[in-house]
């Protein structure tokens, strides 16, 4: 299954200038989700990250890769309407720079839950090069 930037709207409530998923290129809800990040020379954060040169920052990074897993958990019928937070980062490594012009390549396996709090295994590549990994833990809660 295949997500536009409208369909994760209606499953995340990130919006600009933090809506770090511009596609869902593959989803088995409440199993794994891909997706993609363009990155953009226009990117907000560039304006001082580096001015000299310009790097994503890696939490940034970790964002976008949370927002895909949170796809994949929220796509979930019973979690619709609910949002995913985070509950804590392990393992975090950041192999490769993130630069303007960059497809980032976004994937997220959820390993574990129980109950609302889950762990999921992730991966960001550009052109098949690892640029971070991670595992993600989150918490899934209502929506206020």
């Amino acid at each position: 299954m295949e997500l536009n930037s409208n369909q994760i709207a209606e499953l995340l409530p990130h919006r600009y200038p933090f809506a770090l998923v511009d596609r869902i290129t593959g989803l088995e809800s409440g199993q794994w989700a891909k997706g993609i990040k363009c990155v953009s020379v226009n990117e907000q954060f560039f304006c001082g990250h580096f001015p000299q040169e310009h790097v994503m920052p890696g939490v940034l990074i970790l964002e976008a890769l949370a927002q895909v897993g949170a796809v994949a958990i929220l796509s979930v019928p019973e979690n619709r309407g609910k949002i995913a937070l985070f509950g804590g980062v392990k393992n975090a490594r950041f192999k490769r720079k993130v630069i303007p012009g960059d497809v980032l390549e976004l994937e997220c396996t959820l390993t574990k839950q129980r109950g609302a709090v889950g762990i999921g295994s992730c991966t960001a590549t550009v052109n098949g090069e690892v640029a971070c990994t991670a595992e993600l833990i989150f918490a899934v809660q209502c929506h206020p």
